[in-house]
């Protein structure tokens, strides 16, 4: 099933069920009010929700209406925690050859993984609003899960078990904040603004023999101003599932319902498949030889992150983004 949250003026919306298609959607307050309450009571409520979408997709839904992306808050507006990671190591490797650093053995052995904010995510559409250009604006194309309940010491296969949803991440990067943060040793913080998220969450069985081996194996397009910039294979070149980057969260805490967990920027070894990100593209440029020509995004650019199935048919509906200056 496919599920999403309306905005309705209050800070966690109202959760609905949207159908297969896209195109319609039905408000699932009989049953949870959001979906955080849902991913609480997951074993009671996700069935009743399961009859749901049957109606819906079969036309059969009573209160359906017209679904549209623009109405969308993120699915969890906002979560019990958020934790990326840089699960295709690939894109770590160049952004690290790309500034002449060496990389260690122990990145292709143990997952990196950071905790971001997770008060106040963006909807599909909301804008990006910043203070300056000069911060270095790149977008991140990423896939993310959200979890049920994960006690502390879970195995991958416990992990994997308590995945509920898919869906994708603008995770945003402020690329010329990072370096003086990370000198300091404490990772991430003004660096990251806040993550966006794709209109629709769907449940691993919707997407079929596409999720597998706890990886999503289609490919993810990125448009910049309109051109196409990537499409790489979202199931190749991921060097750390979700049940093991879910499990490596999980060695020193349990993780709550409604832990969201991304993958890092999805990157594949074929630079043909084109980038994900931005400065990935300007370490290819540097790697090369050269000095990156390719800038970051400047207030009005747009940034649109879509993932289609093999029908060509929208999965979670797009992300489609401006940047705006604060103010």
């Amino acid at each position: 099933m496919k599920l999403a949250t309306l905005r309705d003026g209050s800070r966690d919306g109202q959760l609905m069920v949207v159908a297969r298609d896209l195109k319609t959607a039905q408000l699932a307050d009989g049953i949870a009010p959001t979906l955080q309450a849902a991913l609480d009571d997951w074993a009671f409520i996700a069935p009743q929700l399961e009859d749901l979408s049957s109606l819906l997709n079969a036309g059969r839904a009573g209160r359906s209406f017209d679904f549209d992306p623009a109405q969308c808050m993120a699915p969890l507006p906002r979560a019990c925690q958020w934790v990326d990671a840089s699960a295709y190591v690939n894109h770590v490797e160049l952004v690290r050859r790309a500034r002449g650093v060496e990389m260690p053995a122990s990145f292709w052995e143990e997952p990196l993984m950071y905790q971001g904010g997770s008060d106040d995510f963006l909807g599909a559409m909301d804008d990006i609003v910043l203070a300056h250009e000069e911060w270095g604006i790149d977008f991140e194309a990423e896939v993310a899960v959200i979890t049920g309940d994960v006690r502390m010491g879970a195995t991958p296969d416990q992990a994997l078990a308590q995945v509920r949803l898919v869906t994708l991440v603008n995770d945003v990067s402020l690329r010329n904040l990072i370096p003086a943060e990370l000198a300091k040793g404490f990772g991430f913080l003004q660096s990251k603004p806040a993550t966006a998220f794709a209109p629709v969450a769907v449940t691993p069985d919707e997407l079929g023999e596409a999720w597998r081996q706890a990886k999503l194996h289609l490919p993810l397009r990125s448009t910049w101003n309109g051109a196409l910039v990537g499409q790489p294979q979202a199931g190749e070149d991921m060097v750390f599932n979700f049940a093991q980057l879910i499990a490596h969260l999980c060695k020193t805490r349990n993780a709550r319902a409604g832990t969201v967990v991304g993958s890092g920027t999805v990157s594949n070894k074929d630079p043909k498949r084109g980038y994900s990100c931005i400065a990935e593209k300007r370490s290819l440029e540097t790697i090369a030889g050269a000095e990156p020509v390719t800038e970051f995004m400047r207030f009005g650019d747009t940034i649109r992150i879509e993932m289609l199935d093999k029908a060509g048919k929208s999965v979670f509906g797009a992300i489609e983004q401006t940047i705006k200056r604060l103010g």
